[in-house]
């Protein structure tokens, strides 16, 4: 689960995701958006159980569920076949198309958008987090230059020229810093090549992607549409990211043999497991004490958090 300001997502649905929910002690509040990276049943067949207790006991107006076509078509069987079957949901559910670029959520500090991936099957995205670039108000120099509080300043902010009582111009260039960009973060689920991967990923303050196998498996991996914790690695480290978070570890492999693959190519490797908590800023990526919470992002102005 993704948390930033007064946002929060959850990507991807499989089994157990409502119980991992409640044991992370995240609570079900606020939470009205589902992105899904693609309709792989293990990555949708929870939202049977949530979207019932969404539905039920949650005070949500609406729930909105993002992904391709081809996964939005086997939600609704689900929803509408299966746990409703043919009754009215008592919440309203918006099924929500997406194609390549689409933006899901923006505002003036952050915006939220899907981008294509190459997994088995069509209809398969990732998710690009993004805060906009701002210019600090420099306080001080507003001071200096007589700007009174109030509006004023905020049409300068805002990048407009004002006028002072006594007929002097300001620009926005006299009381704005340099730009700062926001925090970048990347999510993408399962997929098979990272060649068309680079320019999304590109400066990324962090990077979560799949790891199902390691290199000496690599051609069960080409087989199958997964990647190896060492190409993993290769993409963040051509990207020039600042942290490399992996997950869908197969079950064949020790945390240990995967994260060792990926940090001879990329040091700021993780493993992201179950309630693991994680803050990505400018700064950098840190795990924090183990909350049974998932990914906190953002700068140092707009945190970001969210679990896995």
């Amino acid at each position: 689960m993704i948390l930033h300001r007064q946002y929060r997502f959850l990507i991807d649905c499989g089994e157990g995701t409502q119980r991992q929910i409640l044991r992370s002690g995240l609570g079900f509040r606020g939470l009205n958006k589902i992105l899904l990276t693609h309709s792989h049943l293990d990555h949708i067949l929870g939202l049977g159980g949530l979207l019932s207790t969404l539905g039920r006991w949650e005070a949500l107006e609406q729930i909105d569920i993002y992904a391709g076509q081809a996964a939005l078509d086997r939600v609704a069987d689900l929803i509408f076949r299966v746990v409703w079957r043919g009754a009215r949901p008592p919440v309203a559910i918006n099924l929500v198309p997406l194609a390549p670029g689409s933006v899901i959520v923006e505002d003036d500090k952050f915006c939220l958008s899907a981008f294509p991936v190459s997994h088995r099957g069509s209809d398969c995205f990732g998710f690009l987090f993004e805060e906009k670039s701002r210019r600090p108000f420099l306080a001080e120099k507003a001071a200096a230059l007589g700007v009174p509080f109030g509006p004023e300043r905020a049409r300068l902010v805002q990048g407009e020229v004002v006028t002072l009582p006594d007929g002097r111009l300001i620009r926005p260039e006299d009381v704005l810093g340099e730009t700062i960009r926001g925090t970048r973060y990347v999510h993408i689920g399962d997929v098979g090549r990272t060649s068309d991967l680079l320019d999304v990923c590109q400066d990324a303050d962090a990077i979560t992607i799949e790891a199902t196998y390691l290199d000496e498996d690599a051609d069960m991996a080409r087989q199958f549409g997964h990647l190896t914790a060492g190409r993993a690695a290769h993409l963040a480290r051509q990207a020039n990211a600042r942290s490399l978070l992996l997950t869908h570890i197969s079950r064949r492999y020790h945390d240990v043999l995967v994260r060792n693959e990926a940090q001879l190519v990329f040091p700021q490797t993780y493993v992201a497991r179950d309630y693991d908590h994680f803050q990505i800023t400018r700064e950098g990526t840190t795990r924090l004490a183990n909350r049974r919470h998932g990914y906190e992002m953002g700068s140092a102005a707009a945190d970001w958090e969210g679990s896995a």
